[in-house]
């Protein structure tokens, strides 16, 4: 400081720059021009200070605040992961104030990601006037962590925290960050902060940090992550078996693991079992725990368990009203017109989440309203396509693809194979369903040349889509037809065997495909109304009206009848 104050030319006994406060550091008090644009100015809304200090302003004038990562001012590799365990505790306990808007810790990793990571680009772009810096220095047995509550427009510091203590009473000294800035807000918190604090169900410090290091693998979606993700959330629950958060974090890391290989002839059915019954141990430790609910309702869906998984989701909902991402699952989880409700509204919270735009998509494509599903989708496509620019980690799959796909229905071969390739270029390996929307992309690709009477091309195009997933009928069909091969051969019946015993509701939908490429209208409309009797209330056979092998069905005045059961379930 006094080499700051020596390069300003500034003195203490009279500042002009620097000014200290006793008992509390030092203040910047040369007045200060502001550079913020008016669009920045207008999209960063000020908060109402009143609330802040015990007005009674209403709900939509709550400031918003953001906590960014704490600084690991040593770089000990070794306590690394408290840079985001802090920071989502503190994230937690604000939130116990009732007084502000808290963003979602996820949401503020993204905007870090996304800018430059400056507290002026991250404010700006979670429309966040109040954002929490701080770090955290270990010494041995013993941390300090010292935190800020900045006002982004002004510089102001409204609050500052500084607590050091043993490193096995991080519980106790996180709590007491909020504390302080608690009281030098002037805002009364209730009630004991320990008892409240979302972000641990946990007084194990082993299992604390392998929770928060099973997470920010987990959060990576990258597949490589996820082994590790598994094996440290098993470490916390071994730590800890009443750990509620680590269930639901092994539960989502064993989902994700099954996920990779949902769309195999065999998926993995013994993981996501087990992640079932991990997310079911979450709810019975602690049935009023929303996360709980709402990772119950996530691995239900992927067991086709639908009704269940709805249910929890509005539970999950119930309890967090104003979560995004119970929001999202409840989306996941309902279908029709409940699922547009929650995406709608989940957007509200988060415009930025562009695969509620393929939820959405997905209801408009069963009900057969291609228009607006195609308007929906370019919307999403439009959000991720700029996150992408921008350097986002997590820009949804599947929206390209699903675009080419209700643009080959409406005869655009040219702009399908645009949005097909466009899918390629996303779906890297490495990502969560990247493997699954590259075959994706690849076969959809095949479609469209085979539409424009390319076969040589859409052979090409099936073949790369059988080096990813080699039972997969449909490429397998596709490419028979580009060849001119027997549509029915010895590849394609066997894969099917193999999927009917693992994966009896999409079986129904690719059995309707191969009597429809055999030419078997009957068999393939029956095929179609077995799967819609068998299956759940929700989304099974939602891509029918446009599925490109299904295409000359249309002609068929009876394939109206289950595209009307089909439209009558997505209301």
């Amino acid at each position: 400081m006094s080499e700051l104050r020596e390069a300003l030319g500034d003195e203490p006994s009279a500042p002009q720059y620097i000014k200290t406060v006793a008992r509390r550091g030092y203040r910047f008090i040369a007045e200060v021009t502001s550079s913020t644009t008016e669009d920045t100015a207008e999209r960063i809304k000020p908060p109402v200070f009143g609330v802040l200090r015990g007005g009674d302003s209403p709900a939509d004038d709550e400031p918003t605040i953001a906590v960014m990562d704490f600084t690991n001012v040593a770089g000990d590799a070794e306590s690394s992961w408290l840079a985001a365990g802090i920071a989502e505790t503190v994230t937690g306990d604000l939130r116990t104030l009732g007084r502000l808007r808290v963003v979602d810790r996820w949401r503020v990793s993204e905007a870090a990601r996304r800018t430059d990571g400056s507290l002026e680009r991250v404010a700006q772009d979670l429309h966040a006037r109040l954002v929490v810096v701080g770090s955290y220095q270990r010494n041995g047995p013993r941390v300090r962590i010292t935190a800020r509550v900045v006002d982004v427009v002004s510089g102001e510091a409204l609050a500052d925290a500084k607590v050091d203590g043993p490193i096995d009473a991080i519980f106790a000294l996180q709590d007491q960050v909020v504390e302080q800035f608690a009281r030098e807000l002037g805002v009364v918190r209730p009630g004991s902060p320990a008892a409240r604090s979302p972000a641990r169900e946990t007084a194990n410090l082993d299992a604390y940090r392998a929770f928060c290091e099973g997470w920010l693998r987990l959060e990576s979606l990258d597949v490589r992550e996820l082994p590790h993700a598994i094996a440290a959330f098993e470490r916390a629950v071994a730590a800890d078996p009443q750990y509620t958060l680590a269930y639901t974090g092994l539960a989502s890391a064993e989902l994700a693991r099954y996920e990779t290989t949902r769309s195999d002839a065999e998926p993995a059915a013994g993981v996501l079992h087990r992640a079932v019954g991990h997310a079911r141990h979450a709810v019975h430790l602690d049935d009023s725990l929303a996360e709980a609910h709402a990772t119950l309702a996530f691995v239900l869906v992927s067991d086709w368990r639908t009704e269940e998984a709805a249910a929890a989701a509005r539970r999950a909902v119930a309890l967090e009203p104003d979560n995004w991402r119970h929001l999202f699952r409840l989306g996941h989880a309902s279908w029709g017109d409940e699922r547009l409700r929650a995406a709608g509204r989940m957007l509200q919270l988060y415009p930025d989440f562009a695969f509620a735009h393929f939820q959405m998509a997905m209801v408009h494509v069963a009900r057969g309203h291609l228009h607006e599903a195609e308007a929906v989708l370019r919307q999403g496509a439009a959000v991720q396509d700029r996150q992408i620019g921008r350097g986002g980690r997590y820009p949804a799959l599947g929206l390209h693809w699903l675009l080419g796909l209700v643009r080959l229905a409406e005869d655009d071969h040219d702009e399908a194979l645009q949005e097909f390739d466009r899918e390629r270029a996303l779906a890297e390996p490495h990502r969560l369903y990247g493997r699954e929307y590259a075959m994706a992309a690849l076969f959809g690709r095949g479609a469209a040349l085979l539409r424009a009477h390319r076969d040589a091309d859409a052979a090409e195009a099936f073949a790369g889509a059988l080096q990813r997933y080699p039972d997969h009928v449909p490429a397998i069909l596709g490419r028979a037809l580009a060849r001119g091969d027997a549509a029915d051969g010895p590849g394609a019946t066997k894969a099917l065997d193999v999927l009917a015993r693992a994966r009896p509701i999409e079986a129904a939908l690719v059995r309707a495909q191969v009597e429809a490429v055999r030419g078997d209208v009957r068999g393939a409309l029956d095929a179609l109304g077995g799967m819609l009797d068998a299956a759940p209330p929700g989304f099974a056979g939602w891509t029918i009206p446009v599925e490109p092998l299904l295409r000359h069905l249309h002609e068929d005045e009876r394939f109206g009848a289950v595209l009307t059961r089909l439209s009558d379930r997505a209301r």
